[in-house]
Order: C-alpha cells, then sequence, then structure tokens
C-alpha cells in the first residue's frame, strides 16, 4: 500500500482508503460489512472514512464494530459533521452546540477516544465560520480531534477557513470533494488553492458510482442491484450521466485499460490518484473481492499518453463548471 502525507501535514494516509458511505448500516448486512472491513486491512488499507449521517448514524457504529480489536495507532479514522442526526432544530449544522455533541456521539459509535481526522461536511451559511472553527479548535486542545478537514467547500470557503485556523494555530490539512474522469469541477479554483494553502484532497467517488466501470451498458436496463436503480434521483450525480453517448464513451476505455493491463475500474482510480494534490482516494465496498480490484489500481502505469487518450474520449461528457453542481449542494442548513 502506498502512502500519502495529508496536505502539508506530517499525518501519512493510505493513497486508497475505505468509505461506507452507502454500504454500512443499510445496504450490505453487518457481518459483511466487517468482512469487507477486514479484507480493507489486508490490503493494507489504514485510512477508514465515515460520517456520523451515513444511515442514519449506523454507518459509524458498524465500522466502529469491525475495527475492534485493531491496534488504534495503525489506524486513520475520519468522520464528519454538518447534516441532520436528529430531529431537534440544532441536531445539524455546524454551531458549536452541534459540532461539541456530535463529535462526542460519534466517539461513542466509533468506539475510540479520538477522531483522527473531522470534517465539516458542508460549509454552513448560517453559522459565522469562527463559531464553528473555534469550536473544532477546543475539540483539538481537548485531545479528542487530531486533525481539521472539510468536505465540498469552496475555494473561497477554504481560504476563510486556512486562516482563521491558522489564527487558532489548529491543522487545517484537507477538503473532501468529489473527482472523477468525469467529475472534475475541482480543478479549476479548488485544486489550485488547496496547493497554495497546504490542503489534500481525499477525494469520493472515483468510479462516479460504478458509471466508470464500464457495467453500466448503452441500451440496456442497468442491473437491478445497482446505485442506478435504487439511487436517489434527485441527490445521485450519476443519474446525469445515465445516458447512451456517455455510456458507449466509458465502453471505449476498455481498450486503452488493457494497453496499461488493468480494468476499466482500475483505469479510473490510477487517473484520479495521478493529480498530485490527491492525498487519498476513497473506495466502497458490498463485496470484499471488489477491493482487491480497487487496490490493484496502485500498480497500474498510467502513461501521460494514456491519461490523454482517455480524457479525449470523455471530454464532451466532463462535468467542470461548477454551477452545474448546484442541484446537488444544500442551498441552507439542512
Amino acid at each position: 500500500m502506498e502512502h500519502r502525507y495529508l496536505g502539508n501535514s506530517g499525518l501519512l494516509v493510505s493513497a486508497i482508503s475505505y468509505g461506507n458511505w452507502i454500504t454500512h448500516g443499510s445496504q450490505v448486512e453487518d457481518d459483511l460489512a466487517t468482512a469487507c472491513v477486514h479484507a480493507a486491512l489486508d490490503l493494507g488499507i489504514t485510512t477508514f472514512d465515515t460520517a456520523d449521517v451515513y444511515a442514519e448514524t449506523r454507518a459509524e457504529d458498524v465500522l466502529g464494530r469491525a475495527l475492534e480489536g485493531v491496534r488504534r495507532e495503525s489506524l486513520e479514522i475520519f468522520t464528519k459533521v454538518y447534516f441532520p442526526t436528529g430531529s431537534g432544530r440544532n441536531d445539524r449544522g455546524l454551531s458549536r452546540k452541534h459540532i461539541m455533541e456530535s463529535c462526542h456521539a460519534s466517539l461513542r459509535r466509533l468506539r475510540t477516544d479520538h477522531i483522527d481526522l473531522y470534517q465539516a461536511h458542508r460549509f454552513d451559511t448560517e453559522t459565522p465560520l469562527e463559531e464553528t472553527m473555534v469550536a473544532f479548535a477546543d475539540l483539538v486542545r481537548q485531545g479528542k480531534v487530531n486533525y481539521i478537514g472539510v468536505s465540498e467547500w469552496t475555494a473561497e470557503q477554504l481560504r476563510a477557513g486556512k486562516a482563521l485556523a491558522e489564527e487558532l494555530r489548529i491543522p487545517f490539512v484537507s477538503n473532501q470533494p468529489q473527482y472523477s474522469m468525469l467529475w472534475r469541477v475541482i480543478e479549476a479554483e479548488v485544486v489550485p488553492a488547496s496547493r497554495e494553502l497546504g490542503i489534500g484532497q481525499i477525494v469520493w467517488s472515483p468510479l462516479l458510482q460504478g458509471v466508470l466501470t464500464g457495467k453500466y451498458l448503452p441500451g440496456q436496463p442497468p442491473p437491478e442491484d445497482s446505485r442506478a436503480v435504487h439511487g436517489d434521483p434527485k441527490t445521485n450525480t450519476m443519474q446525469l450521466f445515465m445516458n447512451d453517448d456517455l455510456l458507449s464513451a466509458v465502453q471505449q476505455l476498455a481498450a486503452i485499460a488493457d494497453e496499461a493491463g488493468c480494468t476499466t475500474a482500475q483505469l479510473a482510480i490510477a487517473w484520479v490518484l495521478r493529480n498530485d494534490n490527491v492525498s487519498s482516494c476513497i473506495v466502497g465496498a458490498s463485496r470484499p473481492e471488489q477491493l482487491a480490484e480497487n487496490v490493484g489500481a496502485l500498480d497500474v502505469d498510467l502513461t501521460d499518453d494514456l491519461a490523454a487518450r482517455s480524457e479525449a474520449i470523455l471530454a464532451p461528457h466532463v462535468v467542470a463548471d461548477a454551477s452545474l453542481t448546484e442541484a446537488f449542494a444544500p442551498k441552507e442548513r439542512p
């Protein structure tokens, strides 16, 4: 397993990390979820990402139980706060009250005394940023959190957060955006700002929820057990890409993957990891064998020529304009 520094911090994370956004506590039974976590450990994955909101808090609990007995110092455990975790008016957002209460609840569910990276799951436009950052700083000073990160923040928001973090002398080291060969929104502004600020990307959905594996075929209905069938079309970005023209283009990637000696999925993950601002690429799994294929992307020698040819095939279908993502971003506190 390759390990990379998270931003300009001294924290090393596995280049491929394991995330349980959709699977644990919902799609996958607990025994199978535990088997996937253990498979990840066997493959050298040390970084595990979750969030308090996943599966209505159950995902954290499943991950905590699956990691019981593993030497804590050998792991990097990440979680997030922002989205609703209850029906109360303060069970959401980035207020000091919610951050403190959610952190303590996450620690209990994860069965640990500290979180390696605590992330603001989105930017809260209704809470003063200073209030949020001071709450994070207090958790760092209490030893409950080691590093601070965010998810899906704009370049402007990253700059403002980093300035406060430096004033408070706490390590603000990461951003967690969606990023793939088809979803390249961060390249224009977020990545340049992050390089300047010393912030690393922990990217999610490198396979665009399965679209870039090539399993969706043009002119054919999606598999019954796929996310294209069961995902929420209002929040699932893959729905933007479920058209025959794009699916035909993805099928053309198979020939390039053959040249590289890998699968189409491995090609897509290897492409993401070529970006020097990407510290880690999150993958999920509903079966242990899927992880072995994903980790195999680290062995792919994706040359500049192969990468350029892949990009050319997909170019007409790439989302690179941040304005097109507005349908999938909360307009206000949830």
